[in-house]
């Protein structure tokens, strides 16, 4: 297509998302279900090209840069760990083999922590595209999803991070446990005593979970509320267990749904200065940031 010169793929567990783009104007959107999890090593190309084969010009070379599980061990290719403290990009993208000649895929590297071990693949871009869109912040930023982060930046760089199964926990407990038979919608006052609860006493945690069947078996607990109050709990506890991050702090909270937006309010209600910062933009901006650590003959479209 006209116009076209690279494409910025965010490839996690279970979605993949792509877009082709004219430098930073978006000119095409597409996205499945066909997440790491679900392919084997020689089933990337093809997946990624079912997405996009009909943006790519004739007769040249397309650039992809690609975050993600994509770069993991199970992934197309692997994208070693860098370690922190470090900046969120740098210019150790790793090439994935190609049969197609239409396109030259490039993976972003994720990064590690020794001590507490820890690691990242994809956040790393997001923080990158927050830095690109805010120069010279410093602080702590939370990036809430299925295993949250907390990541303390400053002068440019990951000094830490710590990553939480609060959201992993949630579905389980909510799906798989026995407390599915009693959770349904969402009440914001169930939200706020189980984010009260979690904060206070974090080590009572695991009881207050069966508290929550108990009291829809004896007590007729709406099931709302229940699934309200679960939430709050598991975000609460995080939120005690991360106080050494976020007090006395700034914190960006990098997200684009209600997700987000209940752990804005969390920290509001804690009186931490807080702002709340759109995922996919800065998984645009922080491709941007990879695609310019290219090497100059394939930084773009070239024939």
């Amino acid at each position: 297509m006209s116009g076209l010169d690279w494409i910025a793929v965010d490839w996690g567990t279970s979605h993949l998302r792509a877009w082709g783009l004219a430098g930073k104007t978006v000119l095409h959107h597409a996205q499945s279900d066909l997440g790491m999890s679900r392919l084997t090593r020689p089933e990337f190309e093809g997946a990624v090209l079912t997405l996009i084969g009909d943006w790519l010009p004739s007769g040249q070379v397309t650039p992809v840069v690609a975050c993600g599980m994509v770069g993991s061990r199970q992934g197309w290719v692997e994208a070693p760990y860098r370690a922190v403290p470090c900046v969120p990009m740098s210019g150790d993208l790793v090439a994935a083999p190609v049969r197609d000649l239409r396109v030259s895929v490039h993976i972003v590297p994720g990064l590690k922590q020794a001590r507490p071990a820890d690691v990242m693949r994809g956040e790393e871009t997001q923080i990158a595209g927050f830095r690109e869109l805010n120069p010279g912040w410093d602080g702590v930023l939370c990036l809430p999803g299925t295993h949250s982060k907390w990541v303390h930046l400053s002068a440019g760089e990951i000094v830490s991070f710590q990553t939480f199964l609060t959201g992993e926990m949630f579905a389980l407990l909510s799906e798989h446990s026995v407390l599915r038979h009693s959770l349904e919608g969402w009440d914001e006052a169930g939200f706020d005593a189980g984010l009260q609860q979690g904060m206070e006493r974090p080590e009572r945690v695991l009881a207050r979970l069966f508290t929550l069947r108990a009291e829809s078996l004896l007590n007729a607990l709406p099931p709302d509320v229940a699934r309200a109050r679960l939430s709050g709990l598991l975000i609460g506890a995080e939120l005690a267990v991360a106080k050494p991050y976020w007090l006395g702090q700034r914190v960006a909270v990098i997200g684009e749904d209600a997700l987000a937006l209940a752990y804005k309010q969390a920290l509001e209600r804690l009186s931490v200065p807080v702002s709340c910062h759109d995922a996919t933009a800065t998984t645009l901006a922080g491709l941007a940031a990879a695609r310019r650590n290219l090497p100059e003959d394939v930084r773009s479209c070239v024939n």
